[in-house]
């Protein structure tokens, strides 16, 4: 009976760390990047290797795992201030920093190995770039300028351009539009979150929408105008053959729906409006990216 107790209470607590492993690297955030990089990869390939497309989302795990391990490191106090990220492992303490320091650094290095080992320097490259800039330039600028979410969407739209470096070793302009694409995309799914949160995040002082006010008819205004940039990077995806007549067609559609809804919440700054943006993003990206491996193999 004895060793039974122990056996469970070794269990609990196993299944405990790994959770708090999981929140650390914050894994639902981390596995929707680790997918636009299977999208680069797919599209940079004329034959996809099972094996090696599983090394390369392993790798691209880590290193933002790593990076989002650092993020809550640097921010532990500040995420104690409020409500969304009180429970985080290490601000309630439940990890401490020395061992979130361990767990990011050995994901780290282990995520630029397997990108520099099995593919290549370049890709290994770029994602320790995108560590740096996440953790040690959009994180402490979040409560000192808005130049934060700039610094935030170059890292952010970094996972397909490493899928795609992976297999090329080379930065050429398809792979360009594929950053681009992501890069925009980034602001009106940010600015719409931080919409949401806008109390929350005036608790530890982050300044993250385009107004130094927060939800104001100028952060609305300027959603809206970046998400519109969309529009004509779609046009230009057709016109310079990257796409067929068809996918064009349905990522226009996609884009004017997205577009849409940034201007309901130009136009009417409510809570609805900023909810209804971000689910939009969540399915907008994805979709789209679907849509051009479906053009390459159509």
């Amino acid at each position: 009976m004895h060793n039974t107790t122990l056996q469970s209470t070794f269990i609990q607590l196993f299944i405990a760390k790994i959770s708090d492993y999981l929140q650390l690297v914050k894994v639902r955030l981390t596995m929707s990047v680790v997918f636009s990089a299977g999208i680069g990869y797919v599209l940079a390939s004329d034959i996809i290797n099972i094996f090696n497309f599983s090394l390369l989302l392993l790798g691209g795990f880590f290193t933002t795992g790593a990076a989002n391990g650092l993020n809550q490191i640097f921010e532990k106090d500040l995420d104690k201030l409020m409500t969304r990220t009180g429970n985080r492992p290490v601000a309630s303490g439940r990890l401490s920093v020395l061992e979130a320091y361990a767990v990011s650094l050995i994901l780290g290095l282990v995520g630029a190995f397997i990108l520099n080992y099995f593919f290549n320097f370049l890709a290994s490259m770029i994602g320790v770039i995108s560590i740096i800039i996440y953790a040690f330039i959009y994180t402490p600028l979040k409560q000192h300028s808005r130049i934060a979410v700039f610094a935030g969407a170059i890292a952010g739209a970094m996972p397909p351009v490493i899928g795609y470096v992976a297999i090329t070793g080379t930065l050429d302009f398809w792979c360009l539009l594929l950053f681009t694409l992501q890069f925009i995309w980034q602001f009106p799914h940010f600015w719409a979150i931080a919409w949401m949160l806008d109390d929350d995040y005036k608790k530890a002082n982050f300044r993250l929408l385009p107004s130094i006010k927060g939800r104001t008819q100028f952060s609305a205004t300027i959603t809206f105008i970046i998400t519109s940039l969309l529009i004509p990077l779609v046009v230009f995806f057709y016109v310079n053959n990257n796409i067929g007549w068809l996918v064009g067609l349905l990522m226009m559609v996609l884009t004017l729906n997205f577009t849409f809804q940034s201007y309901q919440l130009h136009k009417d700054l409510s809570l609805k409006s900023a909810k209804k943006l971000m689910f939009g993003s969540f399915y907008y990206l994805p979709l789209v990216q679907l849509l051009l491996i479906l053009s390459k193999y159509l």
